[in-house]
C-alpha cells in the first residue's frame, strides 16, 4: 500500500510540481493551499508524511507544527522555508520536525529526505509494535496489579505455579479475571511447554461432560464408532482448567476425585486404567462451602481442590486497577479496528471509575470495544459510553429519586435538582417514560408519582 503524504504548500506551482513528481514516485499525494485545510485533511485521513511550508497565508510552520502534534505525534513533518533562521530551524526540531529543507531545493534531495523519514517511522512504528506485543503477551499470561489485593495475590501465584501438581480453586464473580490467573499459574509453571486444556462445565451437558473429560472406547454407547480421548488424557504433562466447576453434576464428582487422588481415570467403556500427570486448577464463581452444605458439591472433592485458594475481588473493589486495564484494551482495540484512539478523557475515565462494574473486567473490556469502534476522534468523551454508565452518577448525585414524595426530601433545592433530573431523563428518552425509568433507576409507577408531583406533564 502506497504512503500517504500531504503537502501544504500555498506556492501553487511548487505544490503541483511537487504533486506531481512524488506522485510518479509511486506515492499518494494530498494537497492543501492553508493550514486549515492541511489540519482538516489530517483529521480525517491516514497521513504518513506532512511536507510543510513554513509560510502559509493563515498561519506559520511552528503554530502548524504543534496542531500536527496535537492531532497526530507520530507523523514525521518536514518543513519548507525560504528563510535560513538557525533558531526558528532548532525550535522546529525541538518541537517534533523531522527536518528542515530551504527553498528552493533539489527534488531528489526532498525524496531522499522523504524516504528517510519514513523507514525511521517505520522502524519507530515497528519497535512499538514489539514493545506493545510484549506487553499484550505479559497481559495475556499476566494480570493488571496496581491494587494491594491484586498485587497480593501475583505474589501467590508465583509461590503456586512454583509446586508441580498442586490443585487450585479460584473463587470470585462472573468476568472478574479468574482464567487470567489459570493462565498465569500455568504458563508461570514447569508445564508451561505442555497443553493447557480448558473446559467450561456449565457449557457442556451432564451426560456428555464425561465422555469430554474422560474419553471413551469404540462402541461404548450408539454413537461411539471410533475411541476417543478425553481431556484428561490430552492434558497429559501440562494442565486443565475446570471453569464453573460449582456446576458439575454431582453424579460425576466422584470420577473428579478420583482423578485428582490417583491421577488414574477410566474412559467410558474401557477396561483399563490410564495414567495422567495434570495438575488441576478450577474456578468458579458460586459459593462452594454454601453448595456442600446444601449437598450440592461434594465436601471431599471441595478440600481436594481448595489446598490452594485463591478469590479474585470484583473490580469495584480494585479500581486502581481500572487505568491500567483501560490503556490495555484501547492499544488491544486500536491495533483490531486499526484507529488511532489515545485514550479517554477525564470525564469519561471519571465516569468509569465511579461505575460499580457488576460485569467486572469483561464488562469493561466490552465498553472500551465499543467505544473504540464508534469513537471518531483522539479521545473517547463521555457521550461514547453507555447510558448505565453516565446515569449512574446522576443516580448518586440525586438519591432521593428513590423516595416517595418530595416532601420527605426536606429541602427545595434538592427537589429542584431531582425535578431537572427527571425532566433531563425524559429529553433524552424522546419522551419515552419506561426507558426514562429504567435510565434513573426507578420503576414506572414512581416517575408516573415524581410527574405528578413536580407538575412536569403539565409543560
Amino acid at each position: 500500500m502506497a504512503n500517504t503524504i500531504l503537502i501544504i504548500e500555498d506556492e501553487e506551482t511548487l505544490r503541483f510540481s511537487l504533486s506531481h513528481g512524488l506522485g510518479a514516485k509511486g506515492f499518494h499525494v494530498l494537497t492543501a493551499e492553508d493550514g486549515a485545510k492541511g489540519l482538516s485533511l489530517i483529521k480525517n485521513n491516514v497521513i504518513d508524511l506532512v511536507l510543510l511550508d513554513f509560510q502559509l497565508p493563515d498561519t506559520n510552520g511552528l503554530k502548524m507544527l504543534e496542531e500536527i502534534k496535537r492531532i497526530d505525534a507520530s507523523i514525521p513533518v518536514i518543513i519548507m522555508t525560504a528563510f535560513g533562521d538557525i533558531r526558528t530551524s532548532v525550535e522546529a526540531m525541538k518541537m517534533g520536525a523531522y527536518d528542515y529543507i530551504l527553498k528552493p531545493f533539489e527534488y531528489e534531495e526532498m525524496v531522499i529526505n522523504i524516504n528517510k523519514a519514513l523507514e525511521h517511522r517505520r522502524l519507530r512504528e515497528e519497535v512499538e509494535h514489539i514493545r506493545l506485543k510484549q506487553k499484550e503477551d505479559m497481559h495475556l499470561t499476566g494480570i493488571v496489579a496496581e491494587s494491594p489485593k491484586m498485587f497480593e495475590i501475583t505474589g501467590l501465584v508465583h509461590k503456586i505455579s512454583q509446586t508441580p501438581r498442586t490443585s487450585v480453586l479460584i473463587q470470585g464473580e462472573s468476568g472478574a479475571g479468574k482464567e487470567i490467573i489459570a493462565n498465569l499459574i500455568h504458563y508461570k509453571s514447569q508445564r508451561a511447554s505442555g497443553p493447557f486444556v480448558k473446559i467450561n462445565c456449565v457449557a457442556i451437558p451432564d451426560t456428555m461432560l464425561e465422555a469430554e473429560l474422560f474419553g471413551y472406547e469404540k462402541g461404548a454407547f450408539t454413537d461411539a464408532r471410533n475411541s476417543k480421548k478425553g481431556l484428561f488424557e490430552l492434558a497429559n504433562n501440562g494442565t486443565i482448567l475446570l471453569d464453573e466447576i460449582g456446576e458439575m453434576d454431582i453424579n460425576l464428582q466422584p470420577k473428579l476425585l478420583r482423578v485428582i487422588e490417583t491421577q488414574t481415570f477410566m474412559r467410558i467403556g474401557g477396561a483399563r486404567d490410564i495414567t495422567t500427570d495434570v495438575r488441576i486448577i478450577a474456578t468458579t464463581n458460586r459459593d462452594l462451602p454454601v453448595e456442600v452444605k446444601a449437598g450440592r458439591f461434594r465436601e471431599d472433592l471441595f478440600y481436594r481442590l481448595n489446598v490452594m485458594p485463591i478469590f479474585i475481588p470484583p473490580l469495584r473493589e480494585r479500581k486502581e486497577d481500572i487505568p491500567s486495564l483501560l490503556i490495555m484494551f484501547v492499544s488491544q482495540f486500536n491495533r483490531e479496528f486499526r484507529k488511532k484512539v489515545k485514550g479517554f478523557s477525564k470525564d469519561a475515565e471519571r465516569l468509569l471509575l465511579s461505575y460499580h462494574w457488576p460485569g467486572n473486567i469483561r464488562e469493561l473490556k466490552n465498553v472500551v470495544e465499543r467505544a473504540i469502534i464508534l469513537a471518531e476522534d483522539s479521545a473517547i468523551n463521555p457521550n461514547l459510553l453507555p447510558p448505565e454508565i453516565v446515569y449512574a452518577e446522576q443516580k448518586r448525585a440525586v438519591s432521593p429519586i428513590q423516595s416517595e414524595s418530595p416532601a420527605a426530601q426536606g429541602g427545595g433545592s434538592l427537589d429542584a435538582v431531582e425535578r431537572n433530573l427527571i425532566i433531563k431523563s425524559l429529553n433524552d428518552a424522546m419522551g419515552n417514560k419506561s426507558l426514562a425509568a429504567k435510565n434513573l433507576g426507578i420503576s414506572r409507577t414512581t416517575l408516573w408519582k415524581k410527574l405528578k408531583d413536580y407538575e412536569i406533564e403539565k409543560e
